[in-house]
């Protein structure tokens, strides 16, 4: 019982210090928020960092921190005491950011898929020849949105299933699965391609 009770005013105390936090950074105290700063900003890194690695620089990474400070700075009333504490809610807004700055980052590069497969190794285990190689561009280019961002990230940033699983918020497991699925899909269609190919050579 004692643990129990030793826990909830633990867990009161920490809210009311959230609470105090956002009701002083209403009020514009910039002392406050560089306390904040200063106490989650390597918390919000190991966030931010993971989803961000190969695509983007440090700056990015330091930027993308940056930016969820501000936001909590402009819009500190959207935080709810009642749903969470602060450095979860913090979290949330950091990973969010991460994610659409990665995604900004793969639109402004434009990546070709001529260029995935051409720069990644990796790719040699699903096509080896030239002729492969072209099925294979012409296959990608019939996977979904999801299917694409897993395969950019897994063969042309070469990024480790359980990073991808930090970004994308799903079990490593399910990462490995649906890579799985997609090489699988890629072979398929391939050999359909083939076999169409071939039948019209006859």
């Amino acid at each position: 019982m004692t643990g129990q009770l030793n826990v909830l005013l633990k867990k009161e105390v920490f809210i009311l210090n959230d609470k105090k936090i956002i009701s002083a950074i209403i009020n514009r105290d910039e002392q406050m928020l560089a306390s904040v700063v200063r106490k989650y900003s390597k918390l919000l890194w190991k966030i931010a960092a993971p989803i961000l690695i190969n695509a983007a620089s440090v700056q990015d990474v330091e930027e993308c921190v940056a930016d969820v400070f501000i936001h909590l700075w402009q819009c500190p009333e959207k935080y709810d005491p009642d749903k969470g504490r602060l450095p979860a809610w913090l979290s949330v807004i950091a990973r969010s950011k991460a994610i659409d700055r990665y995604r900004q980052i793969i639109r402004k590069r434009e990546l070709s898929m001529e260029e995935i497969v051409a720069e990644s190794p990796v790719y040699a285990e699903i096509a080896a020849t030239d002729a492969e190689n072209e099925r294979l561009l012409s296959c990608i280019g019939e996977l979904d949105e999801k299917e694409k961002e897993l395969i950019i990230r897994r063969y042309y940033y070469e990024q480790k299933p359980a990073e991808i699983a930090v970004v994308l918020d799903i079990p490593k497991k399910q990462v490995e699965n649906k890579l799985y699925y997609v090489r699988q899909k890629l072979k398929k269609m391939m050999e359909n391609q083939e076999g169409e190919q071939s039948h019209e050579k006859i």
